[in-house]
């Protein structure tokens, strides 16, 4: 699916570049969610980040899921989800499209067993295929297409034209590529945090756009060079499940991911308080808060092969 945020993704190229590549993001497939961020301590650590992602974003993923749908001329009999990081979009689309067979590609091992775990789980193990492949080079062999999703993957590439290629190639005529990308960083906080001065969570995010964290363009010439037709672009906005514990280890695990790379690019009483809020022993701090709030969007890109 998708990935939560994006660091220089020359740098961290994580699950996007591993089966294409915020996420979903992936982000997150990016994720990837992806794709995504390489988040410290290996990929483990980066998988359970992707994974906090995509159980907040599900519904948004669903909804972004339905928007691809409409433009489908019938229902899809073979889906591939690249860079599928740890499952979110993979179930999301096979639940949307019963009757069709899901292949999920990614480079990760890792993030291969999260995808068959969650699919065994659902009771979706059946029609879930894994394929590992690292698709920034040769690609496997893979059967065509009626619907290909690629989210938080193209902007971990440091040229996407050789990925959109492959995709169309293994599109029948007709297909459809959605490309999904996070609509900005994810936030937790009230505007006030109620330590230091308000907004520092738009500090945060500004300071890391900066330096390129969850940076892709526009799309659309990028896929119309790639002898794409694209149809629509929509962002969709978050819809958040009430918060509760799943809010708030992702809220941690987010802040934690953030904290280093603000090194600098803060004042100093705003990396005080960031600082607050890690600390598990601080009256203020994050696993303590309850007016914590998931915040996040997508924005997707549908074209077709014609």
């Amino acid at each position: 699916m998708t990935t939560p945020a994006h660091a220089d993704a020359q740098e961290h190229p994580a699950h996007g570049p591993h089966g294409s590549g915020q996420h979903g993001g992936g982000q997150p497939g990016a994720g990837h969610a992806g794709s995504g961020h390489q988040a410290p301590g290996g990929e483990a650590e980066h998988a359970e980040l992707l994974a906090l992602d995509a159980a907040l974003a599900a519904p948004t993923v669903e909804r972004v899921v339905d928007e691809v749908a409409r433009h489908l001329a019938a229902e899809p009999a073979a889906v591939l989800d690249l860079g599928c990081g740890p499952g979110g979009g993979t179930l999301a689309l096979t639940r949307r499209f019963p009757s069709a067979s899901v292949t999920a590609v990614d480079r990760s091992p890792v993030m291969l067993e999260r995808v068959r775990t969650a699919a065994r789980a659902a009771g979706l193990g059946g029609r879930v295929r894994t394929v590992p492949a690292d698709l920034s080079g040769a690609w496997p062999s893979l059967d065509r297409a009626d619907l290909v999703w690629a989210a938080s993957v193209l902007h971990e590439l440091a040229d996407p034209q050789p990925f959109l290629g492959g995709a169309r190639a293994v599109l029948r005529p007709g297909g459809l590529l959605a490309v999904v990308e996070l609509d900005g960083l994810p936030g937790f906080l009230p505007a006030d945090p109620g330590a230091g001065r308000s907004g520092l969570e738009d500090r945060c995010h500004a300071a890391l756009a900066a330096a390129g964290w969850s940076a892709h363009p526009d799309w659309r010439p990028v896929l119309e060079r790639a002898g794409l037709e694209v149809l629509a672009v929509r962002t969709v906005d978050t819809v958040a499940p009430p918060a509760g514990a799943g809010t708030t280890r992702y809220a941690r695990a987010w802040f934690a991911r953030m904290r280093p790379a603000l090194e600098g690019r803060l004042a100093a009483g705003d990396l005080a308080v960031l600082d607050a809020l890690l600390d598990p022993e601080d009256p203020a701090a994050l696993r303590h808060r309850r007016d914590l709030a998931f915040r996040s969007g997508r924005t997707v890109w549908i074209a077709r092969r014609p």
